[in-house]
């Protein structure tokens, strides 16, 4: 009734049918049209720029050509053979040049990323800096050529993310930390590929491609730093720089075969080197080295740590790299003096798995193997069990970086053709939270952390909920650091993700970094150490593997890391916050314990 008066009061109009269509017609060609028009812009920029990148390799080649012609007496396997603290001395006493060294890494990195696509710039400008280097004071990393990642500022060059959108947009300055590397003498000579939109463990966008795995085309180089772990694997670099939000420096690593550290969050400057969703503070995302032993982590750590870095940026508590670390873990009335160098024995808690992801056999074995040479060489290890990683993970993580619903994240994405490597994730970030909720309710009988990873990416809700995660997120942070001064523990021995994955599949795995990003949220400094390479009895035992839920996440690990057999595998070493020197000195110790058992299985 009340229905028909409202009808009442309406003016009787009659609509033409054929209108109604004709209209809906004109408004669906119309959006089709401005979409078609919009994709079209989009592919024009990005041939516009693979044309300029390859100005940029031809630039690059013929640079390293006319100087190879000039002087064919230098001896590039030489140079490429160098550790980065020998190569550095040389360059410093006069033994070396640094016109050498540059042209001969400029060389290899071009025949590297021709073969596995991990450069996305040469910096035309190295040269001119090489002019400039030598009228300065020689700092400690003096002629030494240094690969940046792409998101990393570098005055005139855009950080685009992997996104066309940002194609235009040079940035004004370079970052902080490329500042200071260039005043210790450093020479940035090339910028390496990312994930799209960074948050991501696979190295593919539609900018610039996939890059690959050195060691294995099949494999992905890991992400989001994958082209940095790939060129300095592949031996076209020797000191890189990455960034690291859950994993983008210890993954790739561990894949490529390196050694990769990620310090506390701003002990190194991160100004210039911008994450898509700027102020996400929940999970910090930091700098780090990227290098092919702990020898050069240290000296690159040494030589950032200075007080350019201090003045350039406020942010960055003006504490130089500790030879000497006051150690307080002890007897509490003892102080002990930790030199990097000494030999004092660490206690050292450790665990081969967290419990959320069950790792691959030779993750595992890794930890197993290391353990037990830790322990021969006269430390001491004891068992540690990481407490609610399920709560960690869902809340700490998920929840907290994913506090908008991932609204930030996917705007990133308009107007942008999406990557396969991302294809996965973005479907996650695009569903309604209403939908997200549905999905989750109907799917936690069956596949429970499935279920209660799609509730986390709904976010957090309200102010209130965002402070109540906020202290939550402290109080975990207390409960393990009081977990670990109980068992009077020095350092942490524990799994980094591995082996390199199967191309197409780390993308859609990136919950699997759990091993890594635990310590992003606790905001410790950790890195990876390779120790081992996957056996044939590896394979065999992964022919078993079934994982800890019997969920599509496990079976599509176990397919991930299939067909690895020679590969690198790493493990993470971990200390607590600012204690950087000393978790350098573990990772050196780890490095030193593995590096003799490989020589005795080759003897």
């Amino acid at each position: 009734m009340a229905l028909d008066k409202a009808k009442g009061c309406l003016p009787d109009i009659q609509v033409d049918g054929r209108i109604v269509s004709t209209v809906l017609c004109g408004s669906a060609a119309a959006f089709l049209m401005l979409k078609y028009v919009s994709q079209r812009q989009v592919q024009k920029k990005l041939e516009e720029a693979k044309k300029k990148r390859e100005a940029g390799f031809q630039r690059m080649e013929k640079a390293a050509r006319q100087f190879k012609q000039q002087n064919p007496g230098v001896k590039a396997g030489q140079i490429l053979s160098l550790p980065l603290a020998e190569l550095a001395a040389k360059l410093k006493d006069g033994s070396l040049c640094p016109e050498s060294v540059l042209y001969v890494y400029v060389e290899k990195a071009l025949e590297v990323t021709q073969q596995i696509n991990c450069v996305t710039d040469f910096l035309p400008e190295c040269e001119e800096q090489l002019r400039e280097v030598k009228k300065q004071p020689k700092g400690l990393l003096y002629g030494v050529p240094v690969s940046i990642k792409e998101n990393v500022a570098n005055k005139g060059y855009p950080i685009t993310f992997g996104l066309a959108k940002f194609l235009d947009c040079p940035e004004c300055d370079d970052s902080v930390i490329v500042k200071v590397l260039k005043k210790q003498g450093a020479i940035p000579f090339v910028r390496t590929n990312t994930s799209q939109a960074i948050l991501n463990i696979d190295c593919g966008n539609t900018v610039f491609g996939q890059t690959l795995n050195p060691f294995n085309h099949q494999k992905s180089s890991g992400g989001s730093s994958g082209g940095e772990a790939a060129l300095i694997g592949g031996g076209g670099s020797i000191l890189g720089i990455g960034t690291d939000v859950a994993a983008s420096i210890r993954v790739p690593c561990g894949f490529c075969g390196i050694c990769g550290f990620k310090p506390t969050g701003y002990r190194i400057s991160v100004k210039g080197s911008p994450s898509p969703v700027e102020g996400m503070n929940s999970v910090i995302s930091v700098t780090g080295p990227m290098t092919r032993d702990v020898d050069s982590l240290v000296l690159c750590m040494r030589a950032l740590l200075c007080d350019e870095m201090f003045h350039l940026d406020t942010d960055v508590p003006p504490i130089p790299f500790n030879e000497e670390v006051m150690d307080l873990i002890q007897e509490a009335a003892t102080v002990v003096v930790v030199i990097y160098s000494s030999a004092r024995p660490l206690r050292i808690g450790y665990y081969d798995t967290d419990g959320y992801f069950q790792p691959s056999p030779s993750m595992k074995r890794a930890v197993q193997e290391t353990r037990q040479l830790l322990q021969e060489a006269g430390h001491t290890l004891i068992p540690f069990t990481p407490p609610r990683i399920d709560f960690l993970v869902d809340e700490l993580f998920t929840r907290a970086r994913a506090a908008d619903g991932n609204a930030t994240l996917a705007e990133k994405f308009d107007g942008e053709f999406v990557d396969s490597t991302w294809t996965n994730q973005i479907r996650c970030c695009r569903l309604p939270n209403l939908l997200k909720r549905i999905l989750a309710l109907i799917l936690m009988p069956v596949y429970p952390r499935i279920s209660r990873h799609l509730n986390a990416h709904v976010g957090i809700s309200s102010a209130k909920d965002f402070w109540k995660n906020n202290a939550d997120r402290k109080a975990y942070c207390d409960e393990f650091i009081a977990e670990w001064r109980k068992l009077k523990l020095d350092v942490v021995l524990c799994p980094a993700l591995g082996p390199a994955f199967n191309l197409g599949y780390a993308g859609k795995l990136f919950v699997a970094t759990t091993y890594t990003h635990l310590y992003n949220v606790l905001n410790f400094p950790a890195g990876v150490v390779p120790v081992t390479t996957v056996t044939q009895a590896d394979e065999e035992e992964l022919k078993m593997y079934k994982g800890y839920y019997g969920d599509p996440w496990d079976k599509r690990m176990k397919e991930a890391v299939e067909g690895a057999v020679g590969l690198p595998v790493a493990v993470q070493c971990v200390a607590l916050p600012w204690q950087e020197e000393l978790c350098l000195r573990f990772m050196k110790e780890v490095e030193k314990v593995s590096s003799h058992a490989r020589g005795r299985k080759k003897v």
